[in-house]
């Protein structure tokens, strides 16, 4: 199994879990974009979820067998709630309430449902797939519009 079929392979099982528990989230970054046939590398797993459900996906992802890591703080982000995990080798990534600073400016850039545009499915399970759009906006904010697919 290549490292990218064990990514995929541990995110069909937290889907499963996440779906079971009808948690609102979605896939963003580089996995997104994967899932868009913008790229085909992808490292780990970042997970958007709301507020309310962030709670109860560090739960369901401990319950699988996670590890959570301490998380860096970083000054560009005042995400509310950030967990880093590491499930099966595979980082994931759970956010919620992204808060991006950019400019001096606090960019709110948080999951909305509205903004989940699609699906894919992986190993049976529904993966929600958030807005690309949104995604080329955070990548801005961010500088990094190469990761976009923009160039």
């Amino acid at each position: 199994m290549t490292d990218q079929e064990k990514i995929l392979h541990v995110l069909a099982l937290a889907a499963h879990e996440l779906n079971e528990q009808k948690i609102t989230w979605a896939v963003g970054a580089s996995m997104l974009l994967y899932f868009h046939g913008i790229t085909n590398m992808f490292h780990d797993i970042d997970l958007m979820t709301t507020s309310q459900d962030a709670e109860k996906v560090k739960n369901i992802l401990l319950n699988l067998g996670a590890v959570q890591e301490n998380s860096a703080a970083n000054r560009m982000y005042k995400t509310e709630r950030f967990y880093e995990f590491n499930l099966q080798g595979v980082e994931i990534d759970v956010i919620a309430g992204m808060i991006i600073v950019c400019s001096g400016r606090d960019e709110n850039c948080s999951l909305k449902k509205e903004k989940i545009e699609g699906y894919a499915s992986l190993e049976n399970e529904r993966i929600p797939l958030y807005s690309l759009q949104e995604w080329r906006h955070f990548y801005a904010l961010m500088g990094r519009e190469k990761q976009s697919g923009n160039d």
